[in-house]
């Protein structure tokens, strides 16, 4: 009888879906994190999702030899489909309800043939991987007049891990698609928002759209074209793992979307790029020509170099401008910047240590880093990496973040004792803290709930049933409060315990934030049970994460900072994502409390990547 009751129930939820398939769509697919580009867009889009897209699909050999099909299109229309909703006011779907609005604008996706390609050459049970998926847009007013068309291109490399199986054949595809799905709905997101927000529009930095919207499409109407707006032009750098951070023997390409917006055709238009001379000189030809551009038209070029293996860390500026040799006004150069990592260091290989960011000192911070792999007690289970992943944290603060050596406290194991820890929160720090330092707090290891819901950190000396060889948080707390310090921030990585005791009461999760609402807190997971740890990676997979986020992967603006917002947002991207599709669990970080969006501490800086001396700019 239940079972019938569910069938029914199923029955009655698809036709519900079927019969509002034209209205918002948002609840067909689990959401994926896609960045804030602004408010939606003040117009009614229908998205029309053509078969070689939807039902696309690649072949792959696995690693077993045998050849199988990995399905592509269902998770790149489901991101588009979010990306859209995220752009316009409303999105609509063909096929639905009928007392649905007449789209202002409807946008036709169509793919071409998706790439995948996977060596056979691998480091341990890894292999190289490279996606490309490209895909193209075409805008059409309510006229049924075309827009634009704009080419989407996402090339993303991984290394692919065996499932765990007991043949172990395939890998473990979802996490690269969905990567490489996310950045062609953000490129999607920013170009339609180019071409139909107003708002961009009239942004002298912006791309201009390519031909006029007529006013039945609900659109503000174009002005005439003149000389100045005739032309418009965007430049994107692409490098083979879309991280920005440019590494020996890498592939990379500097893209470049000419658009011609006014009343008649031009010619004879040029794109020159420049840059460092160590870089510039990889590009075989660093001038192109776009031929005849019609009215309302566009061409897309890409210079593409291979990087050489041997790199020194600096702050890569390239230059992009477009010539007329008519006389034809042009817009103003473009600029494009990334981290150029040093020879031997790649952004997936955390264990080695980031080069010094020269000029970043902040001799009045401070960062206690503990980790505990051990403890005195040998029935404690012991996180196997936290030791290193304190010892990390603390190399990067000082080759990154500009702290000096006698900043920082490391204690490990044995040296993370109870009165350790309570000499460095109760001595050594207020002993140096002035009104603007800003103090961090690592701690990776355990902690444990008791029965009334007080969480505490387990230090080396610590015993599970007796709380006085146990450091109270609430005692961190008030330890960091008194400080009066500028900023404060507690970061924890490893697993949360519940007290025998306290697992006959209903304790529903630990108490990080207390009454002090000055202490900002990054937790590795919700709730109780552990953090994961890799033996792959060398180090707990919140902990691993972070570092990548520390040497720049954080910097989702390119400014050359890594701030508390921009790690909150990549940890919480990155660390579920990978816990579902490599160890088959659930692991989501949390901040504490919920930061709001005037809250200043989260532009806080963390890191500075390396950047190029003055001098040796071009």
């Amino acid at each position: 009888m239940k079972t019938t009751r569910l069938l029914i129930l199923g029955l009655l939820v698809t036709q519900a879906l079927t019969s509002t398939a034209c209205e918002s769509i948002k609840s067909r697919f689990a959401r994926q994190t896609l960045p804030d580009l602004g408010p939606p867009i003040a117009l009614t889009v229908q998205m029309d999702v053509d078969p070689s897209l939807a039902k696309a699909k690649t072949q792959y050999i696995d690693g077993c030899s045998r050849i199988q099909l990995l399905s592509i299109g269902p998770t790149v229309e489901d991101l588009l489909v979010q990306a859209a909703h995220q752009t316009f006011r409303t999105v609509l779907i063909p096929g639905g309800n009928v007392t649905a609005p007449n789209p202002d604008v409807t946008v036709r996706v169509r793919m071409l043939d998706p790439q995948l390609k996977i060596q056979a050459d691998g480091l341990y049970d890894r292999k190289p991987a490279e996606l490309s998926l490209d895909v193209v847009a075409e805008f059409y007013d309510a006229a049924g007049k075309r827009l634009a068309e704009r080419p989407l291109q996402a090339t993303r490399k991984e290394r692919l891990q065996l499932e765990l199986t007991q043949q172990r054949c395939d890998y473990l595809m979802d996490p690269m698609v969905q990567d490489t799905s996310t950045m062609l709905a953000t490129q999607f997101m920013q170009e339609a928002r180019v071409l139909l927000d107003p708002v961009k529009k009239a942004s002298a930095t912006s791309v201009a759209p390519a031909g006029t919207v007529s006013k039945s499409a609900g659109l503000p109407p174009a002005g005439p074209a003149t000389a100045m707006s005739a032309l418009s032009f965007k430049a994107t750098l692409l490098d083979e793992n879309s991280n920005l951070l440019l590494e020996g023997g890498e592939r990379i390409r500097v893209r470049v979307d000419v658009v011609n917006t006014g009343p008649q055709a031009v010619q004879d238009i040029a794109v020159q790029l420049a840059g460092p001379p160590t870089l510039i000189t990889q590009f075989p030809a660093t001038k192109l020509s776009t031929g005849t551009i019609e009215a309302g038209g566009s061409k897309s070029l890409e210079f593409i170099a291979t990087l050489p293996q041997s790199l020194h860390p600096q702050q890569a500026e390239f230059q992009v401008s477009v010539a007329s040799g008519t006389g034809l006004s042009v817009p103003p150069p473009q600029t494009l910047l990334a981290s150029v990592l040093p020879t031997g260091l790649r952004s997936d290989d955390v264990d080695q240590i980031p080069a010094v960011t020269a000029g970043f000192q902040r001799s009045g911070d401070y960062l206690l880093s503990i980790g505990l792999s051990s403890y005195r007690e040998q029935h404690i289970a012991a996180r196997k990496y936290a030791a290193l992943d304190a010892e990390m944290v603390a190399a990067y603060f000082q080759s990154l973040g500009g702290l000096p050596r006698n900043n920082i406290r490391l204690l490990q194991d044995w040296s993370a004792l109870r009165p350790d820890i309570e000499e460095a929160l109760l001595d050594w720090l207020p002993s140096k803290i002035t009104k603007d330092s800003v103090v961090m707090v690592y701690f990776a290891g355990q902690a444990i709930v008791s029965p009334a819901g007080e969480t505490f950190l387990i230090p080396y000396d610590g015993a599970l049933d007796a709380t006085t060889r146990l450091y109270p948080l609430k005692d961190l707390e008030s330890a960091l409060g008194r400080l009066k310090a500028k900023q404060v921030l507690f970061v924890f990585d490893g697993t949360v315990l519940k007290n025998g005791a306290a697992g006959r009461t209903k304790v529903s999760s630990p108490k990080w934030s207390e009454a002090n609402e000055s202490v900002l807190h990054l937790i590795a997971t919700t709730g109780f049970g552990k953090s994961l740890e890799s033996d792959t990676l060398r180090h707990g997979l919140f902990t691993y994460y972070f570092l990548r986020g520390l040497r720049g992967e954080a910097d989702l603006n390119r400014n050359g900072e890594v701030t508390i917002g921009e790690m909150t947002a990549y940890v919480n991207r990155k660390v579920p994502m990978v816990a579902r599709s490599d160890f088959k669990q659930e692991q989501q970080p949390q901040v504490l409390p919920a930061p709001r969006t005037s809250d200043r501490s989260l532009d806080m800086i963390l890191t500075k990547p390396p950047v190029i001396p003055a001098a040796e700019h071009p």
